[in-house]
């Protein structure tokens, strides 16, 4: 069964591994100002809408037997039909990256991502990103070749935040994953080790995100004067796990899933994260933390690690909680600050 608006009524490959695909759809119930087009390009994410559109056009793609528009409104008990063209090889190549694996199996790779690394080339001759390793590291495991797959980024992470991320192995996957993020049934948990010593315990901060008028690449909260400048909806629950003389260990549990939004958010209310130059925070040494040691940088990035998931197994459905360990330049931050700038008893994590 898939999640919730359609069962698979049919599916099978056209004899070959990369021939064409059937697959039979009964929709459960009305989906009002849902076009054909966009929710079928929702639930294959590897058909463009421009694909799909052709497919609907040429009578690939069928309601209750018969052909329809892209712009046709499914009702309940409706059945699609549609027959997928094989995948056309893919532009990313494999390359032998080192990836930390923290979970796996046939439909779903969840691995421990290090700093310095993208997810998703910008450009097809760019190479040494995660999706570079992924295609590397599922050759021969997912029933095709290398050329031929695609692999399923669900979520990113910034170039320098380290820890957990999912990746799909297969369009379901991808699909049915893709709906837990789009209806925040997902919970995901980040540490980060920001300045100051935060007030609160726990709060929420529900502050909408928009992107900065002058410098590219950098979001902000706009303030009054800023309208009209388009904004999104950004929702952070914190919770103080940890305080030291001037710093603050903090979970973080983002409800919306904003580029940059965990570093706007602790920036916004006064608390960069250490290391985050773009949004206030600082650079530390070892002789800046404790007055002896050496003066080279800890870290040169923003201090924010995605350390915990929740989900539903897309195909197996069954509640899962993977957790990533943050990496040693983290937690050497932290064994610093308690051995030299105690303030209160930890907190168990």
């Amino acid at each position: 069964m898939a999640d919730g608006d359609e069962e698979i009524l049919a599916q099978e490959a056209d004899g070959e591994d990369l021939a064409a695909e059937y697959v039979k759809l009964q929709i459960r119930r009305r989906l009002p100002g849902r076009r054909l087009d966009k929710y079928l390009q929702g639930r294959f994410a590897r058909l463009s809408r421009t694909m799909i559109q052709k497919l609907i056009k040429q009578g690939s793609i069928t309601v209750n037997g018969a052909p329809t528009k892209a712009s046709y409104e499914m009702d309940g008990g409706d059945i699609i039909e549609m027959w997928i063209p094989p995948p056309e090889p893919t532009d990313i190549t494999g390359e032998d990256i080192p990836l930390q694996v923290v979970y796996e199996d046939d439909h779903l790779l969840a691995i421990n991502k290090l700093a310095g690394i993208i997810c998703h080339p910008a450009k097809p001759s760019q190479g040494g990103t995660i999706a570079n390793a992924v295609v590397f590291h599922c050759r021969g495991k997912v029933g095709r070749s290398d050329e031929s797959f695609r692999p399923g980024i669900i979520h990113r992470l910034d170039k320098n935040t380290t820890g957990i991320m999912l990746i799909a192995k297969d369009d379901e996957t991808l699909w049915r994953l893709s709906l837990q993020f789009e209806r925040r049934t997902i919970e995901k948990c980040y540490l980060g080790i920001a300045q100051g010593e935060l007030q609160l315990d726990q709060d929420l901060i529900n502050a909408p995100l928009a992107e900065h008028p002058t410098i590219k690449d950098r979001y902000m909260v706009p303030g009054m004067r800023a309208f009209p400048i388009i904004t999104k909806e950004a929702i952070t629950h914190y919770k103080v796990l940890e305080r030291f003389d001037g710093f603050t260990l903090v979970q973080m549990f983002p409800k919306t899933g904003r580029t940059h939004q965990l570093r706007v958010h602790m920036s916004f209310i006064g608390h960069p994260l250490v290391g985050d130059i773009n949004y206030g925070g600082h650079v530390y040494s070892e002789d800046r933390l404790t007055g002896t040691g050496s003066t080279e940088p800890l870290l040169q990035h923003q201090a924010l690690h995605a350390w915990k998931i929740k989900f539903v197994h897309p195909i197996l459905e069954v509640a899962m909680e993977l957790q990533a360990p943050p990496p040693p330049s983290f937690e050497h931050i932290l064994h610093l600050l308690r051995t030299h700038r105690p303030r209160k008893k930890p907190t168990r994590r």
